[in-house]
């Protein structure tokens, strides 16, 4: 039976009452170009959501002194973008299978409408900051569209392929944010910086014909269902927290720093917004692109070693960044910066890698083989992935606090840069001691009285 023919009308939308990716007949018969043009269209939505998510990276850009507003305040905007973008992750997850994948991405798509609209409204010298500020949160509903995206492309395929569409799908969206940069470059050089609500007009009409696509080519899956034991089991879990907090050092600091950038250069180094957006969608861009190059890598040589000797690397170009911040060398502060960017992008890949490999290695543990043990880890990890994710884009939050605390208080980014070296530091101290420390034990699930089995964690 082709793919094609077991989608059905039911429940208002286009669903497929069959899926069985694993099997080699059912995928070359017509599963697999459903899955293909399913991603596709998925990808164009996600890619719009991390734009209208990061909106404010650059509108920061177009607030000039009439606005009233203090770097420290901007700041605060842009982390208060991150954080509802941050918490939206854990229910878009589970929405995918309550109202189908199909479903969910339109309705998110055009959910992208209401912080646009409202921006486009509120830009304008003389307006409240706690009207900025609720606009500011709005768009945080960018932020869910890669959790249920994910969740969404991840059923489609089969195992031996998730790597390649989930890393398609990420890195598609990711590209979304320099991509928003660079519109909002392109307005700031043609039009000036006082004229913000052309950069917003831009996207209006992408996200209609964005929900219109995912409306009329993409399907619901209705065998997908939320597996509720699976969720507390991996909220349970150790490693669920200890890949968390490394994913904050990785995809936190990428989307930290996508924030903040723009921001630094201006108060740092007295950037204009023209000289501050001709760079900052740099960093953003190479960092999306090389992502899928990090899960290459941990294929090939393991996730823990990449990760560890990444955030080794991402200390030492935040060292660098320091000694540039205190010397005033603009050169070496962007280049260092960039080299900063390009390095979390290698992380996002590495650490995403490791979550299935885990799991993996748990089953093992638990003393399961096979099918039952491919189930268990597929189970886990997935269920740990949305929680991860959400975690991990928390670190964004973290960053754009430092730096408003840090020019608050000391008037330069370098004491926030000081706070992330230390903190790398610790993330690689991590990395080695729980996945690559010889012979490393899996910390038991809590709440259960499991042996602690000795495992290499050195291919994870």
């Amino acid at each position: 039976m082709s793919a094609a023919s077991t989608t059905t009308a039911r429940k208002g939308g286009r669903w497929i009452e069959q899926w069985d990716p694993e099997d080699e007949e059912f995928w070359e018969g017509g599963g697999k170009r459903t899955a293909t043009r399913n991603l596709v269209f998925s990808i164009l939505s996600e890619h719009i959501g991390f734009s209208i998510w990061t909106l404010w990276s650059v509108l920061v850009l177009f607030m000039g002194p009439e606005y009233g507003i203090d770097p420290a305040g901007k700041f605060f905007l842009v982390a208060t973008a991150t954080a509802v973008g941050s918490l939206v992750r854990v229910p878009y997850t589970f929405a995918v299978a309550r109202f189908g994948g199909r479903n969910w991405t339109v309705f998110s798509a055009l959910m992208l409408l209401l912080p646009t609209i409202a921006a486009a409204v509120v830009m304008k010298p003389g307006t409240s900051y706690g009207t900025f500020m609720v606009v500011a949160a709005l768009t945080g509903v960018g932020g869910g569209n890669f959790a249920s995206s994910m969740t969404n492309i991840n059923s489609f395929f089969p195992l031996r392929k998730k790597g390649w569409a989930l890393g398609l799908n990420a890195g598609g969206g990711n590209i979304g944010v320099p991509v928003v940069q660079l519109v909002g470059l392109l307005v700031i050089g043609t039009a000036g910086a006082t004229h913000p609500r052309i950069l917003l007009t831009v996207y209006i009409p992408l996200i209609v014909v964005a929900a219109t696509l995912a409306a009329l080519f993409m399907d619901n899956l209705a065998p997908v269902k939320n597996d509720t034991g699976a969720a507390k089991e991996a909220v349970k879990d150790a490693h669920t927290w200890i890949m968390s907090f490394l994913y904050i050092g990785t995809f936190g600091s990428f989307i930290g720093y996508s924030f903040a950038f723009g921001l630094v250069l201006q108060n740092q180094f007295a950037r204009t917004p023209l000289q501050a957006a001709s760079i900052t969608f740099i960093g953003p861009l190479l960092g999306s692109l090389i992502r899928p190059v990090g899960g290459r890598l941990a294929d090939r040589f393991g996730g823990g070693r990449i990760t560890l000797w990444n955030f080794l690397a991402m200390a030492v170009a935040t060292g660098v960044i320091v000694i540039a911040s205190t010397q005033k060398s603009l050169p070496l502060f962007t280049t260092a910066f960039i080299a900063l960017f390009v390095l979390t992008g290698l992380g996002n890949g590495s650490t995403y890698k490791m979550i299935p490999a885990i799991y993996a290695a748990k089953a093992l543990a638990k003393g399961l083989t096979g099918d039952e043990a491919a189930s268990y880890g597929r189970r886990l990890s997935g269920a740990s992935m949305g929680l991860i994710g959400a975690v991990g884009a928390l670190g964004g939050v973290g960053i754009n606090f430092a730096f408003r605390q840090s020019f608050l208080t000391q008037g330069t980014g370098t004491p926030a840069f000081v706070s992330f070296l230390v903190f790398y530091a610790v993330c690689f101290a991590l990395t080695w001691a729980v996945y690559l420390r010889g012979k490393a034990t899996v910390p038991a699930t809590a709440g259960h009285a499991e042996p602690a089995a000795q495992l290499s964690y050195a291919e994870v």
